[in-house]
């Protein structure tokens, strides 16, 4: 039988490890994570700079694949007009909707980077200047609902025999956690919003309605996920959308600014998308 002083130094042990738990899961990030449902969180912070319009924040949606599906829908998959996210997300019974990257303007219907759904193509050919491949859709259950792969470091072809659906989309970090250097458009600023993962495979979707360049958003996105990795740019201006509708939990998140092209912040409501990623309860 157990001694009075051994228990005590089995409970000193045990709270130890729960402290440093919590300590480690607490320093890893400045966020403070919101519970939404089992496996899916948020928070809304202040960005580290001051944007030129409206509140300077950021919100971050967390998902952890064990506990989310994800899921890819288009309008060349139902055959279905373009709808705003928060009608993809009732068509769909999704708990989230968020852009599934840009997509042509010359035809509003097909993404600018690869997109496969199941076995139908939205788009079949590969744009060399992206570097990220989003998988969801696992043939096997035993792999991660979602991946975010650097295409450099991967080869994606092997995805493709794992995964049922496949969605590719403009790099921002790298898959060793690098900041790349956003040259394509160096000085624009707008409304955006990006998809991300992790060391430990979770999947972030970061949307802010105040405008900040690109450059900036990669920044901030490192300062507040230290563990970030495969970063990849899904939408930027009015056509920025993030939704949510959990059980108790409506977050409508709508864009706005682009400089130059679409350059205030009068947007009041969700554009129709063509193209978009879902999640759900898994």
């Amino acid at each position: 039988m157990m001694s009075f002083k051994v228990k005590i130094v089995v409970l000193i042990f045990v709270a130890f490890l729960s402290f440093k738990g919590k300590c480690q899961e607490t320093s890893s990030s400045s966020l403070k994570w919101v519970e939404l449902q089992k496996g899916l969180w948020f928070d809304e912070v202040n960005a580290p700079e001051k944007s030129i319009l409206n509140d300077s924040k950021l919100f971050i949606l967390k998902a952890d694949p064990l506990f989310c599906s994800f899921s890819a829908h288009s309008v060349t998959d139902d055959s279905k007009p373009a709808r705003t996210a928060a009608v993809w997300a009732n068509d769909y019974k999704l708990n989230v909707v968020v852009n599934a990257g840009m997509f042509n303007l010359a035809n509003h219907r097909t993404n600018k980077g690869y997109l496969q759904i199941n076995k139908r193509f939205n788009n079949a050919r590969l744009n060399k200047s992206y570097n990220v491949m989003m998988a969801m859709n696992p043939r096997n259950r035993m792999d991660s609902a979602m991946v975010i792969t650097d295409m450099s470091c991967r080869d994606w072809t092997l995805l493709k025999k794992r995964y049922t659906t496949l969605c590719q989309g403009m790099r921002m970090i790298d898959g060793h956690g690098v900041p790349l250097s956003w040259d394509k458009r160096p000085g624009q600023s707008c409304s955006m919003v990006v998809g991300a993962t992790d060391v430990s495979g979770n999947i972030y979707f970061a949307f802010t309605r105040s405008p900040y360049t690109h450059q900036q958003m990669i920044g901030f996105l490192k300062q507040l996920i230290p563990t970030i990795r495969t970063t990849v740019y899904l939408e930027g201006g009015p056509e920025a959308s993030l939704y949510i509708q959990t059980k108790d939990t409506v977050i409508s998140k709508i864009g706005s600014y682009v400089s130059k092209t679409y350059a205030h912040d009068k947007n009041d409501h969700f554009w129709d998308l063509p193209n978009v990623i879902g999640i759900g309860s898994r």
